[in-house]
């Protein structure tokens, strides 16, 4: 999971200080950053793979159990790393958790149904964009020529790699609307990190992201049918690697990696690293899949990367 739900947002607050830590992630710094890319990179392709033996609903129930009973874990066994959740938040934090991660989820999943896991990377990857988008509508944020510049561009380049289809196909309807999902899923997600402002000033990320995660995942059981328990009494052993994969890797591990580094470390500074991660999707989808990448496609992930770099480069300056 990518994602990116307060990835690169402007709003993150330090956990509590621990200098052995920080020595610890600055020594190893490129290795942490490394596998945290590396685990999200995966997520994409990974999805891919685990429907098919799983609905998109069902993909995204078994990914969030497995996440959700090892966050479960850490806050039993290490408590004063979380501070105590307030009862009036508990609402508040159910809707964020909902929107933001299981509407994201189901929109990745159905989407991945039908468009790559390499151009379902790249639209997540406007999660930035949509940021900043809404930051200006609700949050009044300012905004510079060159930042809309940067939106257009990325913009334009989600159109691109949307009405591509597949190179045999230049236009698909499914294809267009599994790109749309993904879309709204990035939509959400970067309105997940706007509605989560006012949390921030009571919790830290890490605590906000696991308490999202434990009661959003509650607005899923609705969705529990005999199809989940048919489906993984099918599972094989691949199936399970990829649920487990991206449960515990993509993430747990990812977010409490994440937070390590962000420390130490900005998270303006360090979301360059970001855009690997859409490329490196890109590059394992086609060793795993063969999937043909067409220029019009590779023009439109630039223009996505490049107005990422320039938004990005510019909120930098300005704050």
């Amino acid at each position: 999971m990518i994602l990116n739900q307060l990835l690169i947002h402007p709003y993150h607050t330090m956990l509590g200080h621990s200098t052995k830590k920080d020595v610890f992630a600055k020594k190893y710094f490129f290795l942490i950053i490394g596998m945290t890319i590396i685990f999200w990179a995966f997520a994409f392709p990974l999805i891919k793979i685990g429907l098919e033996e799983l609905s998109p609903v069902n993909l995204t129930i078994m990914r969030l159990l497995v996440a959700c009973i090892v966050f479960l874990i850490l806050l039993l066994t290490i408590p004063n790393k979380f501070s105590k959740i307030h009862k009036k938040d508990i609402l508040p934090i159910f809707l964020l958790g909902f929107t933001g991660i299981i509407i994201y989820h189901l929109g990745l999943n159905y989407g991945e149904q039908y468009i790559s896991a390499s151009a379902a990377s790249l639209i997540i990857a406007t999660i930035p964009i949509f940021v900043v988008i809404l930051a200006v509508i609700f949050l009044k944020e300012k905004i510079t020529l060159k930042i809309v510049l940067g939106i257009i561009l990325s913009l334009v380049g989600v159109v691109i790699i949307s009405i591509v289809g597949k190179p045999d196909i230049p236009i698909e309807i499914k294809y267009v609307s599994g790109a749309f999902a993904v879309l709204i899923g990035a939509l959400v997600g970067a309105g997940y990190t706007v509605a989560g402002k006012k949390m921030l000033s009571r919790y830290s990320a890490l605590p906000l992201t696991v308490y999202a995660f434990l009661f959003g995942s509650l607005g899923l059981i609705p969705f529990i049918s005999n199809s989940l328990f048919e489906e993984v009494a099918a599972m094989s052993v691949t199936g399970w690697s990829v649920v487990i994969f991206l449960g515990l890797c993509s993430t747990v591990i990812s977010y409490v990696l994440w937070y390590v580094v962000l420390e130490i470390k900005s998270a303006s500074k360090i979301s360059v690293y970001l855009y690997f991660i859409p490329v490196l999707s890109t590059i394992i989808s086609y060793i795993l899949f063969q999937d043909k990448i067409t220029w019009l496609f590779v023009f439109g992930g630039a223009l996505v990367i490049l107005g990422l770099y320039i938004v990005n480069k510019q909120r930098i300056e300005t704050t």
